[in-house]
């Protein structure tokens, strides 16, 4: 069975890359906005460094989890924008809900729901930014909606930090505003499904030869990713450290998460240059260096824990563009979702195993927490490399 659908040109993939980037934007600016708040947040309704590990972790894992229903879903029945917009209205909404969380419980539960709407649409969406993608290059358009993205994750949180500088205890104040760019982001994706309804329609060639089974480089890429998953703090145990130990002023959290998500961005453009010219193996020096996040943000002073934040929002920001557009490269149009979902799966399955343990070693031994995340780190890149020389020796004919 086949799917006759027109191809993408160079300014219309750009065009439609640039516009869900206005959409990461908003969206951005209103989840992201949230996490640099919600260590110290779930802090003052009593929760314990392990409870937010925890649920960090947990919200993670069931986010990515969902992602191998949603994936496969859609490259079953086709309906690619039915699935990423349901995402989104799942999602977002629960941002300015949680300025009514009168109890650390209430609040959890509407983290793990804001993880599991963007963990549903997240695949989806990958699978149609990658095929308008193709002719500029998909590292270099993941790249551009990486750095778009990850500009709204940096107005979000330094317009939390205006709040809290304003407001010492406004958590709920800055949860309630956020509901501006929850209903901006909703509001241009409409838009854009109405200006764009092609974009979900994929090209089925399911008598291909990479119609069938999954290459051993996704295997190993997916080991490679799981393990760096595992040694990856989520930011909110990280804000709840520099809280607790007086690191930074509270004002100054939600800033530094913007300046971590804004470096990710910028890197992610030039990783996702890099990727485009010599391939996965650009992940390999990249991973090195980001690993020694862990010794500076929980065992540095104020300026070390700058360094770290900055290294961690360059690993994110490779994860999110550079090693999305890696998974695009092994399988077919018709496949991504798919495999995006089990890629994501296996990542956020190793992220909630990571979180609860490093937030149970927080309670015990920061020293413990920092050498679990890198050793993790640094097996992982064994595996990234041999993936890495397997793929980018033989790409996925479109």
């Amino acid at each position: 069975m086949s799917e006759i659908t027109g191809r993408w040109s160079r300014s219309s993939g750009l065009r439609f890359i640039v516009w869900f980037g206005v959409v990461s934007l908003f969206a951005d600016m209103a989840y992201e906005g949230a996490r640099s708040i919600t260590g110290p947040f779930l802090a003052s309704l009593g929760a314990s460094g392990f409870v937010v590990g925890a649920v960090a972790g947990s919200g993670e894992m069931l986010g990515y989890a969902v992602r191998l229903i949603s994936g496969r879903a859609a490259d079953h029945s086709g309906r690619y924008w039915a699935v990423t917009l349901g995402g989104y209205i799942v999602q977002l909404p629960t941002v300015p809900l949680l300025a009514l969380a009168g109890s650390w419980p209430v609040a959890c539960l509407l983290l793990v729901v804001e993880r599991i709407g963007k963990g549903t649409r997240n695949p989806v969406r990958g699978a149609m930014l990658a095929k308008a993608g193709e002719d500029i290059g998909q590292g270099w358009g993941f790249g551009i909606h990486e750095a778009m993205d990850k500009a709204g994750a940096l107005i979000g949180p330094l317009a939390v930090a205006g709040i809290l500088a304003a407001l010492p205890n406004g958590y709920r104040v800055a949860f309630a505003w956020l509901a501006i760019p929850v209903a901006a982001a909703l509001l241009t994706l409409f838009c854009i499904r109405k200006a764009f309804p092609a974009a979900g329609q994929i090209t089925r060639k399911l008598h291909s030869e990479e119609a069938f089974g999954y290459p051993r480089a996704f295997w190993w890429y997916s080991a490679g990713a799981g393990l760096l998953a595992f040694g990856f703090s989520d930011f909110p145990l990280i804000a709840y450290h520099f809280a607790k130990a007086r690191v930074l002023a509270g004002s100054w959290i939600p800033v530094f998460y913007a300046l971590a998500l804004g470096s990710g961005g910028i890197g992610s453009l030039f990783i996702g240059r890099l990727f485009d010219r010599i391939g996965t193996i650009v992940l390999v020096p990249v991973m090195i260096v980001t690993a020694s996040f862990a010794p500076l943000v929980f065992l540095g002073d104020f300026d070390f824990a700058l360094v770290g934040v900055l290294l961690w929002g360059i690993g994110l920001g490779a994860h999110e563009s550079v090693m999305s557009a890696a998974v695009a490269r092994m399988f077919p149009r018709e496949r991504r979702s798919t495999a995006y979902g089990i890629y994501m799966a296996i990542f956020g399955v190793s992220w909630f195993i990571g979180s609860a343990v490093q937030g149970a070693l927080y309670d015990v031994s920061i020293y413990a927490l920092v050498l679990a995340a890198m050793a993790a780190q640094a097996i992982a890149v064994v595996p990234i490399w041999i993936a890495a020389r397997r793929a980018d020796g033989r790409q996925v004919s479109l």
